[in-house]
């Protein structure tokens, strides 16, 4: 047997290819694999065509089909007038057209699994070369458009459903695929569910649609008169329009400033805060709880009957609940502003407060924990008291699964809720820990070190510590973009959360904008997607508005080195 000619597409592949075609062995020239790569391209084309008939005459079942399929058989098949030769040239044009011609007649006479097994053989007798012709030959053959074939079959819930999925991108460029596939997310308002999916998943987009009011276009069953699918198509680029403004005005210190005079009668100062889209709920030096409306910024309510400083404070839709340096935490009515409970239990001052889901945490300088049951604003049971820290309890914060608490004897320690046993301490800060948050595996604790810490609470890591303060760091807050705290130095400061844990990122690239209105420490603030309202022992409250920013006559802040996009989940 002689090896062939390498043809110049295999010569860098190095290959010799003998063929056994039609039950002789063969030195396949390049004249040949043409001629063979068109019988088998006229085979292949066979095949669809013939199916009908061969359905009726076979009598086979789909089981069969596929056991006919496996490669099982090793009969070789003879078609033709002898063996052909090694030696043997091809024969003129004419021959190979009335060979061609008797092969496909033979080809239409056999069932389809005989038609497959044959031209499995001729695949299995071709070089690469002839394999990537059938490979290009096949490919849009097997394509199918089951966008345009569903509706057809009378099942455009399923077409709109799979289309449903698809990011803006992929759904500008779906529409131009062709205009079947232009009429189904045209009518089955495609781009009112992705926007609808937006505003379920991101608290941005949510906000946003309450502010501009398009929510009320959204939600909406076909039977209710709702926009058509281009309105929607309009308002998207429009809200990522939104979205990099706002971004933007973070990155940049753009910012509407409100200021609140509280105007304390005796001592001064904001000690808590708490807010929604109606109400700002303060705390007050001069044991006051004032409730201001948010609009307006007039006070609504002034809530009297501690006896010391309002440290601390959390309010839901129907309980306001308050701790004094008068050692009581008060449980009062939101609407009325009647007290409807007082407990006694800690010997001294109550510096922070938690309360969900039937559960309260509070905390004191008497260095303990209290655990509370709640089941009414009138029914609350001390289940256990928490006893570690060296020093007073400055703040406490628990989720299902762990009770965190920072001290000023420099420890977090962490406790279990469901067993209120100690579980692990968490060591780094150098001075008292004045201020933490936790959310999911992530603390945040700020200190009188002038540092904010980032701690992993499943194996007590310190992930990053920030440097930026100048002295103690008294409130902090992050989302799961941002880090906003404030502290004795009067200043405010938003760290990029997602730099700060990538150990990669250089410091200098963490501190994203540092925000400086108030005349006094900072005590306490709170934030989301488009504001920071902040207090201060200045007894100013601060709404810094990020969303409703105006250019004129204000200057805008040089950009910090890293740059950021919005990406949508």
């Amino acid at each position: 047997m002689t090896s062939l000619p390498l043809r110049a597409a295999d010569a860098g592949l190095g290959f010799h290819f003998q063929s056994e075609f039609l039950g002789g062995i063969v030195n396949m020239e390049p004249e040949m694999e043409d001629k063979t790569l068109e019988l088998m391209v006229r085979c292949l084309q066979c095949i669809p065509s013939t199916r009908a008939h061969n359905q009726n005459t076979s009598g086979m079942e789909s089981q069969n089909l596929v056991d006919d399929l496996s490669p099982k058989k090793t009969t070789v098949l003879k078609i033709s007038n002898g063996p052909v030769t090694g030696s043997r040239k091809r024969p003129s044009e004419g021959n190979y057209e009335k060979e061609k011609e008797h092969c496909i007649a033979l080809f239409d006479q056999w069932s389809e699994a005989d038609q497959v097994e044959f031209v499995e053989h001729l695949i299995s007798r071709m070089c690469h070369y002839q394999h990537g012709h059938i490979n290009s030959y096949l490919k849009p053959m097997l394509q199918r458009d089951f966008i345009t074939a569903l509706p057809a079959q009378g099942l455009d819930h399923i077409a709109e459903n799979i289309l449903s999925f698809l990011d803006a991108r992929s759904l500008c460029s779906a529409e131009l695929v062709c205009k079947e596939w232009q009429r189904v997310i045209s009518e089955g308002m495609l781009w009112k569910k992705l926007i609808e999916r937006m505003v379920r998943t991101d608290p941005l987009w949510k906000g946003l649609s309450e502010r501009h009011q398009w929510e009320k276009y959204l939600f909406k069953n076909r039977t209710t008169e709702v926009p058509p699918n281009s309105y929607y198509h309009s308002l998207y680029p429009k809200i990522i329009q939104d979205i990099e403004t706002i971004e933007a005005n973070w990155r940049c210190g753009r910012h509407n400033l409100q200021r609140i005079q509280c105007r304390s009668e005796n001592s001064k100062g904001v000690y808590c805060l708490q807010y929604d889209d109606d109400k700002i709920i303060s705390g007050l030096r001069d044991n006051s709880i004032k409730i201001w409306d948010k609009q307006s910024l007039e006070c609504l309510k002034i809530l009297t009957g501690h006896t010391g400083s309002v440290l601390c404070l959390q309010y839901d839709e129907r309980v306001i609940v308050t701790g004094s340096s008068d050692s009581t935490v008060r449980v009062w009515e939101v609407t009325s502003g009647e007290v409807l409970n007082t407990l006694i239990h800690h010997n001294e001052a109550v510096l922070h407060l938690r309360f969900a889901n039937g559960l309260m945490v509070t905390c004191s300088k008497d260095r303990s924990i209290a655990v509370w049951d709640m089941a009414s604003p009138t029914d609350i049971s001390l289940r256990r008291v928490l006893v570690g820290h060296r020093a007073a309890v400055n703040v406490v914060d628990f989720d299902d699964k762990y009770i965190v608490s920072a001290s000023g004897d420099r420890t977090i320690k962490v406790w279990s809720t469901s067993t209120c046993e100690f579980v692990r301490t968490l060591n780094g800060h150098k001075r008292g820990i004045a201020c933490l948050q936790y959310r999911d595996r992530l603390v945040v604790s700020g200190s009188s070190d002038n540092t904010i810490r980032l701690w992993d609470i499943e194996c007590g890591a310190c992930l990053r510590v920030l440097e930026g303060h100048e002295e103690l760091v008294r409130c902090i807050r992050f989302d799961n973009k941002r880090i906003v705290s404030g502290a004795y130095d009067g200043k405010i400061k938003v760290w990029d959360l997602q730099a700060a844990l990538d150990p990669r990122a250089p410091a200098s690239t963490l501190c994203l904008r540092t925000l400086v209105e108030h005349s006094g420490r900072v005590f306490r603030l709170q934030f989301d997607e488009f504001q920071i309202i902040s207090s201060s022992h200045d007894d100013t409250i601060l709404i810094w508005d990020f969303l409703n920013v105006s250019t004129n006559g204000q200057s805008e802040g040089r950009s910090p080195s890293r740059t950021y996009t919005y990406i949508s989940r």
